[in-house]
């Protein structure tokens, strides 16, 4: 690696109590620090770590107690966005460990005042999450969100006999959904 830094609302000192942790990594060797991120943030004990599939560049997104979430943003990593996710037994603990990242960073958004940010996140959410889990309209908010998405998690654990684990749910829900002060 080149050189770490810190970028975003805490390098900025607008932070709030959800502000997320994010991260400029710069590297030579973007294969090597790939293959061992997951090795390298073991120490962390992070409750989910995922390549975020709606970037414009590659980032190592990690949700930690607390909650806190961190990303590790490679801006030269170019990528495209993936598609929309897919429904099954197979998907199902991935599609939840990105819902409750998703709805941490959107809950951020909404207490930074960032009302164009959080509608049109919450339209990409429902074209590429939660309307192929089945949700007909699009939600109005993160409290929305989270009701919906419960509901349909619990169907699609149903319909595919899989239970995901509720870990990172109890640590993300409560902060979400506790009305905390929007700024702006």
């Amino acid at each position: 690696m080149h050189a770490v830094r810190l970028t975003g609302s805490r390098a900025a000192g607008h932070e709030h109590d959800l502000s997320d942790w994010d991260f400029l990594v710069e590297t030579d060797d973007f294969g090597s620090v790939s293959e061992s991120l997951s090795m390298l943030v073991a120490p962390l004990q992070p409750l989910a770590q995922q390549w975020d599939p709606y970037a414009s560049h590659a980032c190592y997104m990690l949700m930690l107690r607390g909650p806190t979430k961190v990303d590790l943003i490679f801006p030269a990593q170019r990528r495209e966005w993936s598609p929309a996710w897919r429904p099954s037994a197979q998907t199902l603990p991935a599609i939840d460990r990105h819902f409750w990242d998703w709805i941490l960073w959107l809950e951020q958004k909404r207490r930074s005042g960032r009302e164009d940010v959080l509608a049109t996140s919450l339209g990409h959410m429902h074209g590429l999450m939660l309307g192929p889990m089945g949700a007909d309209s699009q939600p109005t908010s993160v409290g929305e969100a989270v009701e919906v998405y419960r509901e349909l998690r619990d169907e699609l654990e149903r319909r595919f006999e899989v239970t995901v684990s509720r870990e990172l749910e109890d640590e993300v829900g409560p902060a979400v959904l506790r009305a905390g002060p929007r700024r702006g």
